[in-house]
């Protein structure tokens, strides 16, 4: 409600959630300091409500800003939750200058979860992970400078972990061909694209030419090549 608010519904709602610190504010409108914090900070009208925003007891925007961003990046699904993560990834895709500094906090936000999941390996988060991953690229969050530092990252467990090259494939981001014939991406990745038909055979035998690519690859593709 306070995410998708207008600016007149912002200005009622602050006031009604206000008493003395924004954490109890939080608690009248039964939301987690985090939630508030967020779904004011990502609300599209924000910045053009200094009132507001004094109300709230910040001194600034940047300073709401800055407390929305530490939030997003460092909550592995505590204060926000799957819900809360998806509505604000459909809210900021309607504006572009928040679409833009969205792009500076996945990295970072994304960085914090896959440590979170190397260290306690916990199926819950995978899970919200994947489904996270998924809304990024769906949504039309995902911009195609996004897409390109995922896919340079070599030997992605993460990557497969999630079928991701697939997920970037189906959003159109960057041609399959394209992200075939990368060496960052996986043999296993690859197989992945093959089997669902999306490369040719022709590309697959002018990537065997390739005197370059790795055993583990050329393995794989001939073993695909001596089926046909």
């Amino acid at each position: 409600m306070i995410l998708t608010a207008s600016a007149e519904q912002l200005v009622k709602l602050a006031y009604k959630s206000v008493t003395e610190k924004i954490p109890s504010g939080s608690r009248r409108l039964g939301l987690k300091p985090g939630q508030f914090t967020c779904a004011v900070g990502f609300n599209s009208h924000i910045e053009d409500l200094p009132d507001v925003i004094s109300v709230l007891g910040y001194n600034s925007y940047e300073e709401l800003a800055n407390q929305r961003n530490e939030i997003f990046v460092n909550d592995p699904y505590q204060q926000l939750s799957m819900d809360d993560v998806l509505a604000i990834y459909s809210e900021v895709v309607k504006n572009p200058g928040m679409l833009s500094i969205m792009q500076y906090l996945l990295s970072a936000r994304l960085s914090n979860i896959e440590k979170r999941i190397e260290a306690t390996v916990s199926s819950n988060v995978i899970e919200k992970y994947k489904k996270e991953m998924k809304a990024i690229y769906n949504d039309g969050v995902a911009q195609i400078e996004f897409a390109e530092s995922r896919l340079d990252i070599a030997d992605s467990g993460f990557r497969a972990l999630i079928n991701e090259v697939n997920i970037i494939v189906d959003s159109k981001l960057i041609p399959v061909g394209d992200i075939f014939f990368r060496n960052t991406v996986l043999p296993q990745e690859k197989r992945k694209l093959i089997s669902r038909g999306l490369i040719p055979d022709e590309l697959i035998e002018t990537r065997l030419a390739d005197k370059t690519i790795s055993e583990q690859e050329r393995k794989m593709l001939q073993a695909i090549v001596n089926r046909k």
